[in-house]
């Protein structure tokens, strides 16, 4: 063969040879990036989802603490001439809190309720302590154990919670409850009847109460219950 020729044929084949490791040292590397980068990704994502698992589990653990630490309020409430119940009713719905009414079995009639005849029943109450002893169709509250906070309402009667009250307080378990009195009186103040109130009571934390008038303004009870939430 020519020498000629077969150099010719050398020549070819060294550059096919030098052409594709040209190729091959090209390409390796793209290939390697894309691998790096498809990889930094899947870091990134898997970073990402860890964070969003992690931020979900502390809200709903945020959300369990506030309703485990959030307590119930009950408003307990007697009323011989309606003034309290309204009273009662309206701050139950200013806090949100579920209500309950405490009724004597032997119901007050307007003619028992007459302070001015000393032959009345309550005027024979009010002189003979051992006639206080009333009894009410029910003192148990359904749940009881629910509710951290109890605000308890009533009529004033000469300078004391009427006495129906005395019933229910003698006969629950105030203890780790706060206790809020109220009272409604067309003259008197609340005086003594939240601390001997207190002192006939199983327990509890009695704060300092409040008297309304008879017929307060829906103003009036809204600006004491915004201030004891």
């Amino acid at each position: 063969m020519n020498k000629k020729v077969i150099i010719g044929i050398v020549i070819v084949v060294l550059c096919i040879v030098i052409a594709a490791a040209v190729y091959f040292t090209n390409s390796n590397p793209q290939e390697n990036q894309n691998q790096i980068a498809n990889s930094n990704e899947q870091n990134i994502e898997g970073t990402t989802n860890e964070s969003q698992v992690a931020e979900e589990t502390n809200t709903a653990g945020g959300e369990n603490t506030e309703t485990e630490t959030g307590g119930k309020t009950l408003v307990v409430y007697y009323s011989a001439q309606n003034h309290t119940e309204a009273v009662a009713q309206q701050i139950a719905q200013n806090l949100g809190a579920d209500i309950f009414e405490l009724v004597p079995v032997d119901e007050y009639t307007s003619s028992d309720l007459n302070w001015n005849d000393q032959n009345s029943r309550v005027t024979r109450e009010y002189e003979d302590e051992s006639l206080r002893d009333i009894e009410l169709e029910s003192t148990t509250v359904e749940n009881w154990d629910e509710y951290d906070t109890v605000l308890i309402g009533y009529p004033i009667w000469w300078g004391i919670a009427a006495w129906p009250v005395d019933t229910f307080v003698k006969a629950n378990d105030f203890n780790g409850k706060t206790v809020i009195p109220f009272c409604t009186s067309s003259s008197s103040g609340l005086g003594q009847s939240g601390e001997l109130l207190a002192e006939e009571a199983n327990g509890g934390n009695w704060l300092e109460g409040h008297r309304f008038r008879s017929n307060p303004s829906d103003s009036d009870i809204q600006e004491w219950t915004d201030s004891i939430q």
